[in-house]
């Protein structure tokens, strides 16, 4: 039972931070550090924190259903379509551009992943990394303000765009801490794309790159799960699915109003008191 708390526990904080950006990762990393599992197999929980965002990422995908979904279902669909189609050609296009962003990901994390994980993900790194992109936040935010975004809705990315945006993404992928959804909107802001569309897109954008991800930590891992590790993961993903979609609510309400400073100065606070606590 007790470890089935912990599972909880660790669900709510994934719902929570996976779609905020300040490191869903990085705060899972921390968390095992106070409350690990004692029941579990070695390298159990490197794989577990990266499969219980699927919980998170099934939030979006219900939460945006028709936002992402490019084929049409029904007969009334197709009749008030102007092109008569079976698929709507813009949501398949912006899923083309979302292939172009998981690139980089994609070859970042199959060679080096291993790499990666022995190198950058301890607390140490984790706190550093949130301070400087709390830091990041902070400045774009700043320089950002009063200027007006070239790009205001999904079908305004570019290939390009796409493509700087997964660049960013990458940074996520290397140091644990840093927030893919936080490194992506940085980077969309930088390069001009309204704060609702980067936070949209980013969304969007953590459907494939969690789900190779997951399959990616599950296969190295082995599919040997004990009864209690099957229960883990079930209870943590269910957990971070419901959270996830309240998270995502206030999310995108926030930003229409708010920008990003505050999520740069918790990230900054949260950093420096892991470090003194090293």
């Amino acid at each position: 039972m007790l470890e089935i708390i912990k599972a909880i526990i660790y669900g709510i904080v994934e719902g929570i931070t996976e779609w905020l950006p300040i490191s869903s990762t990085g705060h899972l990393i921390l968390v095992e550090k106070l409350i690990p599992f004692h029941s579990t197999s070695e390298g159990f929980f490197d794989m577990f924190d990266v499969v219980i965002q699927l919980g998170a990422i099934m939030a979006v995908v219900l939460q945006f259903w028709k936002k992402i979904l490019p084929f049409v279902l029904t007969a009334k669909e197709r009749e008030a379509s102007s092109s008569n189609s079976f698929i709507k050609m813009d949501i398949m296009t912006m899923w083309f551009k979302i292939a172009v962003s998981t690139v980089p990901a994609v070859i970042i994390g199959l060679l080096f992943d291993d790499l990666f994980d022995a190198l950058f993900y301890n607390p140490v790194c984790v706190a550093i990394a949130l301070i400087v992109f709390g830091v990041a936040f902070i400045v774009v935010e700043n320089w950002n303000k009063g200027r007006k975004p070239k790009v205001r809705s999904l079908a305004d990315i570019t290939y390009q765009t796409a493509l700087i945006i997964g660049l960013f993404q990458v940074l996520a992928a290397i140091f644990p801490g840093t927030s893919r959804s936080g490194a992506t909107i940085v980077g969309a802001l930088l390069i001009g794309v309204s704060r609702t569309i980067a936070a949209e897109y980013t969304f969007f954008l953590a459907i494939p790159v969690m789900f190779g991800a997951s399959l990616l930590k599950v296969v190295k891992y082995g599919f040997a799960f004990t009864g209690m590790e099957l229960a883990l993961l079930l209870v943590g993903t269910v957990v971070a699915f419901i959270v996830s979609l309240f998270v995502l609510r206030f999310l995108m309400g926030y930003i229409r109003k708010h920008d990003f400073k505050v999520f740069g100065w918790y990230r900054i606070v949260l950093g420096i008191v892991v470090l003194l606590g090293c």
